[in-house]
């Protein structure tokens, strides 16, 4: 993979993200629990934030020169979450695609908007560092999977579960 192509499917991915929030929004269903146990979409697009802050953060200290190495003890972890808040989604300790409880208090008292603006900055910063970063660079990092690990398989992850969701609500109607 190389950059243009990587900038090419997050693009297409955010697009199709879009506009399922975008249908979701219009159908003022953005708060309804139950899209996946007792989340909402809003639940579930702050945990896409919090990936894709994650790797916004990852991308900004290799710019910087800085190291990053996920938390190898549960120690480790904790510290992380709490200077971070959220989760170091790379350790090992932590299990993968599945929600965290953190998220759920971070962003209970949060609106919508809010969290949707959120998320559009950070996106625009991960594509501000992508531009700025070398091949070599993200060749050496893994960034062509690390980068979709945190942006568009939770784009997917997420539309899933909300194309899954609105097929049961459609089906509750009939």
């Amino acid at each position: 993979m190389n950059k243009i192509l990587l900038l090419e499917r997050l693009q297409d991915e955010r697009d199709r993200f879009e506009l399922l929030l975008n249908r979701i929004g219009f159908t003022r269903q953005l708060t309804m629990r139950g899209v996946i146990g007792g989340l909402t979409v809003k639940d579930l697009l702050a945990e896409v934030l919090t990936h894709e802050q994650f790797i916004a953060d990852r991308l900004s200290e290799i710019l910087h020169g800085e190291t990053y190495a996920p938390s190898a003890s549960f120690t480790a972890l904790e510290n992380f979450q709490r200077e971070y808040n959220y989760p170091d989604y790379e350790s090992s300790l932590l299990e993968k695609d599945k929600f965290h409880p953190l998220i759920l208090d971070l962003y209970k008292n949060i609106e919508f908007d809010e969290i949707a603006s959120q998320e559009l900055a950070v996106y625009t910063s991960i594509l501000e560092s992508i531009d700025k970063l070398t091949h070599h660079q993200c060749l050496d990092h893994d960034l062509y999977h690390r980068i979709a690990e945190h942006t568009y398989r939770p784009y997917r992850r997420t539309s899933t579960a909300i194309h899954q969701w609105l097929k049961r609500i459609a089906s509750e109607l009939k």
